[in-house]
């Protein structure tokens, strides 16, 4: 059984973190700089009419009005590969193969694990469903990879759909299709790479009861590993908000709204992917199941907690990013009022001494009589001007401070 993960970046935020060294904040910021500058470089691209593609867009092969159960190839597709891996409580094989060497293969091992990558070739998945004997309309949810997770069980074998994240520049999701039988599973990825190297791992060394305890422990393993991938992914998705908060106060550009669009439509994304995943893992646990025995079934029910911990921790970076925007905002709102803040001063203290200044910038004739400003010819009549317009300026700044405007 495999543990909860001990490390909740959403709780490291609440506590006091040591003081971050030199290096570290310019990592930090070259990490923020390097993904807005590959998203403004995807947006270009787009502009000059480069062919770009795009994450979290949902593919779907078959034509409107395609009769159910009908396969299509993608035009680029090239056959999958296909990896199987034998095994009993005292032996262990693992192999490249092909089609036609899978009956032979299956015939030799009491438990058979078969991993297709690749789903686009219409003809090797059809060849593959053939001879494991699945419905049609599984293989054609197999291949049309927009599928949300789920189970259903047909009559000789068990069929569930997940999805595996992995993070890069953005969050992107890849569709598991699992089959479970009485005595061998076989998976479907899109592409080849995936999160299941300890399972392989402890197949090869023996480790645990993975070899002794049959097709539906397999089953489990395989997709508990695909719930502890989350684990990890969200810690660097945490660490990259974190990154982002402290760049919204300090720097609040305007470049940065874009980005945090980006990380709430990740989250999102992730959210597809997490919550109906919660309800087959809890399906699996709850539901009597002929290809799911009692004992397997508990180990089902941690993975179903496992589940519950991910979408917690997922919630937790969904309203942190929400409230990103809000800071954001609050942040640009405090500079520019700081900024008129500085300009009002500035014009409050030049308004007194634009009054003085326009008085004595008037063009009387002190000729013609006594009363048309005779301080104009005053021995001391600048020195005293410039002398009250100083104090006024300097009693406006003496009364901000001590109102603390200032």
């Amino acid at each position: 059984m495999s543990e909860p993960h001990p490390t909740d970046p959403a709780a490291k935020r609440g506590g006091t973190s040591p003081q971050r060294s030199v290096a570290e904040v310019v990592q930090r910021r070259f990490t923020w700089t390097a993904l807005w500058g590959a998203r403004r470089l995807r947006q270009g691209l787009r502009r000059a009419g480069v062919p770009v593609p795009r994450v979290h867009t949902f593919r779907r092969r078959s034509p409107i009005g395609t009769p159910p159960g009908t396969l299509i190839s993608h035009p680029e597709a090239a056959p999958p590969s296909i990896r199987v891996i034998g095994f009993s409580a005292d032996g262990f094989e693992e192999m490249d193969a092909t089609v036609e060497g899978l009956a032979g293969f299956r015939a030799r091992w009491p438990v058979v694990w078969v991993d297709v990558g690749g789903v686009g070739h219409a003809e090797s998945v059809a060849s593959i469903g053939a001879e494991f004997a699945l419905h049609r309309l599984a293989l054609e949810d197999v291949m049309n990879v927009h599928q949300r997770p789920k189970v259903e069980e047909y009559a000789s074998y068990l069929f569930a759909v997940a999805r595996m994240a992995s993070l890069g520049d953005r969050v992107d999701t890849e569709q598991i299709s699992l089959f479970l039988g009485p005595s061998w599973v076989l998976t479907f990825q899109e592409a080849q790479g995936d999160c299941w190297d300890p399972v392989r791992d402890r197949l090869r060394l023996g480790k645990g009861k993975i070899r002794t305890g049959g097709a539906d422990y397999l089953f489990y393993a395989l997709l508990d590993a695909i719930i502890d991938n989350f684990y990890p992914l969200l810690e660097e998705f945490g660490a990259r908000l974190e990154q982002l908060e402290e760049a919204v106060i300090d720097d609040p550009h305007e470049s940065l709204v874009g980005v945090i669009h980006g990380a709430r439509r990740d989250l999102l994304a992730l959210r597809h992917a997490l919550w109906p995943m919660r309800e087959a893992v809890g399906q699996l646990y709850r539901d009597p199941s002929k290809y799911i025995t009692d004992d397997s079934r508990i180990y089902l029910r941690d993975a179903y907690d496992h589940t519950i911990q991910v979408i917690d921790l997922l919630e937790n970076f969904r309203e942190m990013a929400s409230g990103l925007l809000d800071v954001y905002l609050s942040s640009v709102s405090h500079r520019m009022n700081e900024v008129m803040k500085v300009l009002t001063i500035i014009a409050t203290i030049f308004i007194p001494l634009t009054f003085i200044a326009g008085v004595y910038g008037m063009n009387f004739d002190t000729s013609v009589s006594r009363w048309n400003m005779p301080e104009l010819h005053w021995e001391y009549g600048y020195p005293v001007v410039m002398g009250i317009m100083l104090a006024i300026g300097l009693s406006l700044l003496g009364y901000f401070r001590w109102k603390r405007w200032i």
